[in-house]
């Protein structure tokens, strides 16, 4: 059985991450599990977790009035799903729902801010690793708006 140190550690996200800092990182991490349909969090609710995912999959969703949520992203194994931690108002910008049984490691975010605002470097090497996945994630939601609204001749 393996430590929450070497999970964190051995995680896609905090791979090669200098060996110091990842340390840092464990006394931030607990394990968390979510059933299929539960979700992790909703949008507009305080930003209080990264989760890393161990197993599972987990479904990025918008609310949209008057119709069933829509899913712009679903995330697996090695994935990082909440990354509103990091910028303020600090609120979740979408929901996210467990499809299948997930295991993950949920990251609390005031200690997360806590270590990186004291360490510059540690908080550099974070924002390198989250800048992709936050583009990645502005990406599919900007194919989703086109997706929904379809091309101007398919809405009439």
């Amino acid at each position: 059985m393996k430590s929450i140190a070497q999970l964190v550690c051995e995680h896609p996200f905090f791979q090669g991450l200098n060996s110091e800092f990842c340390d840092l990182m464990c006394g931030c991490a607990r394990n968390v599990r979510f059933n299929p349909g539960e979700y992790l969090f909703h949008q507009g609710e305080d930003a209080d977790h990264l989760y890393l995912i161990r197993h599972g999959q987990v479904a990025l969703e918008l609310a949209v009035p008057g119709k069933s949520p829509v899913s712009f992203q679903t995330l697996h194994d090695g994935d990082v799903v909440g990354v509103s931690w990091v910028l303020p108002p600090y609120h979740w910008s979408s929901d996210a729902r467990a499809m299948s049984l997930t295991r993950a490691i949920a990251m609390d975010a005031h200690c997360l801010r806590k270590k990186c605002d004291e360490d510059p470097a540690l908080g550099y090497a974070v924002l390198k690793r989250l800048l992709p996945i936050l583009t990645s994630r502005l990406n599919a939601t900007q194919m989703q708006i086109l997706d929904v609204y379809g091309a101007p001749e398919e809405r009439q």
